[in-house]
């Protein structure tokens, strides 16, 4: 056994006892016990008669480029504005967070508009004046040039190889050393000389090598240096983790624990990062696709950082599919936070967006097709979902525009189903749509009680889009049990509600710890570590939900209010085992006995294959960190008697689920 595996397994057991410690303790504070406590019942009406199936894409995931989410964070590159483009098309600008190695005596730089792409003209010029052979001017022992930190220190592992891509060009021959170090320098981790005659740079030129490094440093930076007098051009440099997820450039880590929650969709590239603070600064997918080092990259003005766009539309696309994920686009319909086009231009907007359909769709030879071809996927992507904008129903033009769009989509691409950004669940729609978007931040006591939103909405229509939920607010913290709980409160009230909404994803999905524009978030990561908010581990609750079937039940529970549960049947997709998963939400201070009854049921249930899970912890306030990533996780343990008739004792403030095998003898944890 490793040790890793058996680590993980004494945390679990860990978790398990401490779960025994909570219920008894809780007992034990009320005055008549647990003996005494009056119990609660669910009966689950397990029959196909009363049973339905839940939608295909029910549960899915939202990226949005906000908190480096992307740019340092699932995008794998590690050099921050690698094109010199962030300070603007204004030269000279400035470089952050590139900074020179030398006193101005020895090293000037500068940036001019010579770049060989004519869509990011800036390059950074170095004019170096010291020289090794110069007694009157000699250069440090160490060089001079640039640096670059990346995105607050750059993670490189022993052993671990990184591809390297910069552009040169020189009026004299060119001694350069490229090299990975530590922070401050000192510590070389991996180095790369580059030496030539000035012919060989004399225009712009690429130069491509591996490093592999000696030592791990997560705080590390890009150098390079020289220590020859002369004149040197840079551009558009990478390094990129040669070990990426699926080999696409996703940080490996961090796509991993998207595949874990099993998302059936993918919304992309955002909410208000895909609107844009004003126009200039929207998400143009056209400016995100080709090769990496023709993207000009943009200003995301709303959450205030520059993004290189090397994860672009064609990426957004790639990862879905890796994902096994359906991709939803929201496209930018001409109205921003701040400002919006002029109705005579809506044409031209409306025939970029059928342009990007038919880059995502088209035949390997139609005009854009060729472009996805040409970036190495000539099988068209399954685009099948186009949110129209985001929260602009406000906007007076709104609707004018949509059904522009709407009617241009559904014309060319009748079997793409279009999302309007106005609320159906309130009242019918005054213009045609498949689905409505509606997106639901509130506090945690609020979002618990979402659990109804939908129960009286109108089955005639549209059918509803949560594209965006999350508790917010003082007692969500950064992302503490009590609001991960009344998450899933509100996820069982989809589930139940599941012919009416069709589709689910939380907000934000990712953070660095370094950016926290917006809290709580799912996953949490700086350079080399990472770990779930326990509103990600909720998701696990929920991740076969999609195309499960749902079986009606109801808790008799007059003295437990906050008791909800949902009861459903999935499949293992992988061994074809079926499981009934019945779920137990207890958003309240008292532990519950339960009495749990199933009937209808027309197979039997394996009396020694079920596990049980459950998430809670000592305090409503809880959170995990990078000091304790599992504080506040899930915890599987195996039934020892599952069957139609069952009881068990339900923790305070904790979600439990139990997984009862119904088709053969293999057991498969939620987790």
């Amino acid at each position: 056994m490793g040790y890793r595996r058996e680590m993980e397994l004494k945390c679990a057991l860990l978790g398990s006892l401490f779960y025994t410690l909570i219920v008894l303790l809780y007992s034990g504070s009320f005055s008549f016990g647990v003996a005494q406590a009056q119990s609660a019942t669910l009966n689950v009406d397990a029959s196909s008669k009363s049973a339905r199936v839940m939608p295909d894409t029910l549960f899915g995931i939202f990226f949005e480029e906000i908190n480096h989410a992307g740019a340092g964070g699932l995008w794998a590159e590690l050099v921050n504005n690698r094109g010199f483009e962030a300070g603007g098309k204004n030269t000279p600008s400035i470089i952050d967070p590139w900074v020179q190695i030398g006193d101005s005596s020895k090293i000037i730089m500068s940036t001019d508009r010579t770049s060989t792409f004519k869509r990011n003209e800036v390059a950074l010029k170095m004019e170096v004046l010291c020289d090794i052979n110069d007694k009157s001017n000699s250069c440090p022992s160490q060089g001079v040039g640039v640096y670059n930190p990346g995105f607050w220190g750059m993670n490189i592992e022993l052993g671990k190889v990184y591809n390297v891509v910069l552009y040169i060009m020189s009026v004299d021959s060119v001694d350069l050393s490229v090299s990975l170090t530590s922070s401050d320098g000192s510590l070389n981790l991996a180095q790369h000389p580059i030496k030539a005659h000035a012919h060989q740079f004399s225009s712009w030129t690429k130069v491509e090598f591996k490093l592999k490094a000696k030592v791990t440093n997560s705080n590390s930076r890009l150098q390079i240096t020289t220590s020859k007098r002369g004149t040197i051009w840079l551009d558009q440099v990478s390094v990129m983790p040669s070990d990426t997820f699926k080999g696409h450039g996703f940080r490996k880590d961090l796509a991993a624990m998207l595949a874990d929650i099993k998302p059936r969709f993918l919304r992309f590239p955002g909410g208000s990062y895909s609107q844009g603070g004003r126009l200039m600064n929207a998400f143009r997918w056209k400016s995100t696709v080709g090769p990496w080092e023709q993207r000009p990259g943009h200003f995301n003005d709303v959450w205030n950082y520059w993004t290189d766009d090397g994860l672009g539309f064609f990426e957004f696309l790639q990862l879905a599919e890796d994902l096994g994920a359906l991709p939803v686009w929201v496209i930018h319909n001409g109205i921003s936070l701040n400002d919006q086009i002029n109705p005579s231009s809506l044409p031209s907007f409306v025939e970029d967006i059928l342009d990007g359909i038919e880059f995502a769709r088209g035949d390997a030879h139609s005009t854009w097709g060729s472009v996805r071809a040409q970036m190495g996927h000539p099988k068209p992507f399954k685009l099948s979902f186009i949110s129209i904008g985001n929260q602009e129903c406000w906007n007076s033009d709104y609707k004018a525009n949509y059904l522009k769009f709407y009617t241009a989509i559904k014309s060319a691409y009748p079997d793409i189903k279009v999302v309007t950004n106005c609320d159906g669940s309130i009242g019918p729609l005054d213009h045609p749509a498949d689905f409505y978007d509606i997106h639901v931040y509130t506090n945690t006591s609020d979002m618990f009680s979402k659990a109804q939103l939908f129960d009286k909405t109108s089955r005639n229509g549209p059918k509803a889009f949560v594209s965006e939920y999350a508790a917010i607010g003082k007692d969500a913290g950064k992302g503490t049990l009590v609001a991960a709980l009344a998450e899933a409160g509100f996820l069982m009230g989809l589930e139940r509600n599941s012919d009416i909404v069709e589709m689910a994803s939380c907000a934000p999905l990712f953070v660095n710890d370094n950016d926290h524009g917006f809290d709580p978030d799912a996953i949490v990561f700086n350079s080399n570590m990472q770990f779930g908010t326990p509103s990600y581990w909720i998701q696990h609750f929920f991740k076969y939900s999609s195309s499960a079937i749902y079986h009606p039940s109801a808790i008799q529970a007059s003295n437990y209010p906050s008791l909800l549960a949902s009861a459903l049947t999935w499949e293992n997709t992988d061994s074809k085992k079926k499981y009934l998963q019945l779920k137990i939400l207890n958003y309240g201070s008292e532990v519950v006995p339960l009495n749990m009854s199933i009937s209808g049921l027309e197979t039997k249930i394996s009396s020694n294959g079920g596990i049980k899970t459950v998430l809670t912890s000592g305090k409503l306030s809880d959170e995990n960190s990078f000091q304790e990533p599992k504080k506040v996780i899930p915890v599987a343990t195996k039934l020892s008697k599952a069957g139609a008739k069952m009881s068990d004792m339900i923790a305070p403030y904790s979600l439990t689920s139990f997984d009862l095998l119904i088709d053969g003898k293999n057991l498969r944890s939620i987790i």
